[in-house]
């Protein structure tokens, strides 16, 4: 269980942290003021919904997801396409490198606490079997619903490579991962991968893995430009003006992968309504998007559904390309599906 936690910063990681000029001595912090209060007045009815209205929160039957089709992931061109596998967990291949980003395939997003966090899936771990090599990981943040330990054991023989959020190395090196293999990023820093260039992109979020390490790591999201193509995987956030700043400094963006789900009244600055998430494309120039962080865990009071179904009215009413592929569908950034919605047909 201890090992769920990761590791605690040493002398050497706060000296390292200490030259981030997001860095204020103790903590990491955002680039507006975002606080994370919870008044006690809201506590009852709080706790009253989350233990007693639980209707709708998750899936009747466990939520399918497509078989794995190798063949059919590898061949083709050099350009993006990419496998959604609930939450924000997804398989990419771009200048014909397999990138995962965020894999987070366990069955329990609260591994530590004293009531499981189920998935809505089933045997998801079982998937990473079937992957092929992988070149590149990437962990935007060391949350337990986007850095896995039992999915990190199972990736640590077949990758060559992680890229993470500054001070997440450390949970990576204490599970056994080559440090020589892992590549911390502070916020606009980049780097070349295979002809990819890898920025990561500031969030409005916090980390964390227990409750001595709360902000004593980054968070961020990811771009991804070729020569041909723009991917943008908007990571964890709030809403703010650094979507503006990524769009000016970074796009427009041919594809996008929009945080969308989780959210709630009480921690609202660090996790955006799904009608924000679409504004946030557009403050960043998305050409075509999709909403990821829902399917995979009740982590919020809402229904399981209801992201996504805000996601795509506000995405209609403003007239915007978007896609809501199925668990295990292979898309590209020109998909356009959007007449197609899986989950309606899922109680």
């Amino acid at each position: 269980m201890r090992k769920q936690f990761g590791a605690r910063p040493s002398k050497s990681d706060l000296e390292k942290y200490s030259k981030s000029s997001y860095w204020n001595g103790k903590i990491f912090e955002n680039l507006e003021e975002t606080t994370m209060e919870f008044a006690l007045s809201n506590l009852p009815k709080f706790l009253h919904k989350q233990f007693c209205q639980k209707e709708d929160r998750e899936p009747l039957e466990p939520l399918p997801i497509l078989s794995f089709d190798k063949e059919q992931f590898e061949s083709g061109n050099h350009l993006m396409k990419s496998i959604w596998y609930g939450h924000s967990a997804i398989l990419m291949q771009l200048n014909h490198k397999n990138i995962l980003i965020d894999p987070m395939f366990g069955l329990d997003a609260a591994p530590i606490a004293p009531f499981k966090v189920k998935r809505f899936s089933e045997g998801t771990l079982d998937l990473i079997d079937e992957f092929p090599e992988i070149d590149l990981v990437l962990i935007s943040h060391d949350h337990y619903d986007h850095l896995d330990y039992d999915s990190v054991l199972k990736l640590k023989d077949k990758t060559k490579q992680f890229y993470v959020a500054l001070g997440v190395k450390r949970h990576l090196v204490s599970w056994g991962i080559n440090p020589e293999k892992v590549t911390e990023f502070n916020w606009w820093e980049e780097s070349v991968f295979e002809n990819i260039k890898i920025t990561f992109t500031p969030t409005r979020h916090f980390s964390g893995r227990g409750l001595t390490d709360r902000a004593k790591s980054l968070w961020g999201g990811w771009v991804f430009k070729t020569a041909e193509e723009n991917i943008w995987f908007s990571g964890d956030s709030g809403y703010g003006s650094h979507f503006t700043a990524i769009g000016t400094r970074l796009g427009p963006f041919d594809f996008a992968f929009m945080e969308c789900g989780q959210y709630n009244e009480n921690w609202h600055q660090i996790h955006m309504y799904p009608e924000e998430s679409v504004q946030a494309a557009i403050d960043a120039g998305v050409k075509n998007m999709m909403a990821v962080h829902w399917a995979g865990f009740a982590l919020a009071q809402h229904s399981w559904k209801e992201p996504v179904e805000r996601f795509v009215e506000k995405a209609t009413s403003e007239n915007l390309k978007f896609i809501v592929p199925e668990m295990g569908e292979l898309f590209n950034a020109k998909s356009i599906n959007n007449t197609e919605f899986w989950y309606r047909n899922v109680l």
